[in-house]
């Protein structure tokens, strides 16, 4: 509730608006690529694509480990029995992102929906939640380099990936939509476990401190920049001719000019696994050790941006911070509202979805609080963690 926010110390109120209006900036880029065109009347990518695409979706994954760091015990993390239950809760509520997801895969609004996927890098950060700072980064940045490795290694010869929504029909056959999930599908999960983790990291920081603030920001475009630089050198002195030659193995790619942009072009998730110079892209969506290096640094500069100006200029991030607020309800009612009432690929649809977020997170923020969905994962969760903790359990 608005009241109990306002009774907590600036510095935490601060930083709490600046992780919800990051999570605002992740919707509304994750909107923009379901809706706005791809392709400009130029031929080239819209400048919309450009900036949002894989980066949106990377900020939502990494936002996903601040928010588990927040609620585990921030600075401190949970130890002993309270952990345990900080662990049921969080297994409860992915339980609920999960089911969620699987029906919103029924609906047909052509969006590869992340929550099935989202709800499942919930349940494999648990055993790092007990975590701090020192070692859950360095340890992301290390899975962001070498998970990609094995999962690369581990598609060679395998088939590739059906490119469906996850839904309840997926479940009749559990390996290949765990397969899905975790190794070929639109997010998957095993190498996106980076973002989680660094992600829990951050979280573990004085995100209410100017310094941090700025760290975030000015590191994260470091790293961005780096990593999408050495890809580009990489590709255009010899790397590029390896992936020609390789091809694309049946694997699904943009419409774009691939030998000309590839690094500009769209996946589905995961790059071929015809050759090992794959690994050497920065496209989005390819899992790719320079991506999540890349989207991590992306990431990281839009929160530590949104957090200064939580800091500075309270009001003008509080309407994105409303909308992050409350994104399990909206993205949800985005994919909804896709399916049938309000479809399109312009701006005018565009503009017409955002203002219905803005429409309903702002009131609902002012004199409610928290959003419908997120009310019933965390009201679920605390019965898990209440349950644990119960004195009739000791």
């Amino acid at each position: 509730m608005a009241v109990q926010e306002d009774a907590r110390p600036v510095a935490v109120r601060s930083r709490l608006l600046g992780v919800d209006a990051a999570r605002g900036i992740a919707l509304l880029g994750m909107m923009s690529v379901h809706i706005l065109p791809a392709i400009g009347e130029d031929g080239g990518m819209t400048a919309s694509r450009l900036i949002a695409s894989g980066r949106s979706s990377a900020l939502f994954a990494l936002l996903a480990g601040v928010g588990l760091a927040l609620a585990t015990g921030g600075r401190t993390p949970r130890r002993g029995r309270p952990l345990a239950a900080a662990s049921v809760s969080v297994a409860l509520r992915a339980l609920v992102i999960f089911l969620v997801g699987l029906c919103l895969g029924a609906f047909p609004s052509g969006v590869a929906v992340i929550l099935a996927y989202y709800g499942v890098l919930f349940l494999l950060a648990i055993p790092f939640l007990g975590l701090g700072p020192r070692i859950l980064l360095p340890l992301g940045l290390v899975w962001a380099v070498g998970a990609p490795l094995l999962n690369h290694y581990w598609r060679i010869g395998e088939p590739l990936a059906s490119y469906d929504t996850p839904t309840f029909e997926s479940l009749e056959q559990p390996g290949d939509l765990l397969r899905e999930l975790l190794v070929t599908g639109y997010y998957p999960v095993f190498p996106w476990l980076a973002y989680v983790l660094v992600g829990l990291g951050i979280g573990r920081l004085a995100l209410s401190s100017a310094r941090v603030a700025t760290a975030l920001l000015a590191g994260g475009a470091a790293l961005a920049v780096a990593a999408w630089v050495t890809s580009t050198v990489l590709l255009d002195n010899g790397g590029l001719e390896h992936l020609v030659t390789a091809g694309l193995g049946g694997h699904p790619a943009s419409p774009f000019d691939f030998a000309g942009a590839v690094n500009n072009a769209s996946f589905y998730g995961t790059t071929p696994a015809t050759s090992w110079w794959w690994l050497i892209v920065a496209a989005p969506h390819t899992a790719t050790p320079f991506d999540l290096l890349h989207t991590i640094g992306t990431s990281a500069a839009v929160l530590g941006l949104m957090l200064l100006l939580a800091l500075r200029a309270r009001l003008l991030v509080w309407p994105l911070a409303a909308i992050g607020g409350m994104t399990f309800t909206l993205y949800t009612l985005h994919v909804v509202l896709l399916s049938g009432p309000i479809q399109g690929h312009d701006v005018s649809t565009y503009l017409v979805h955002v203002a219905i977020m803005f429409a309903i997170a702002i009131p609902w923020r002012a004199f409610i609080g928290r959003g419908p969905l997120e009310a019933v994962a965390a009201a679920l969760g605390r019965a898990g963690r209440d349950a644990v903790l119960s004195p009739s359990r000791r």
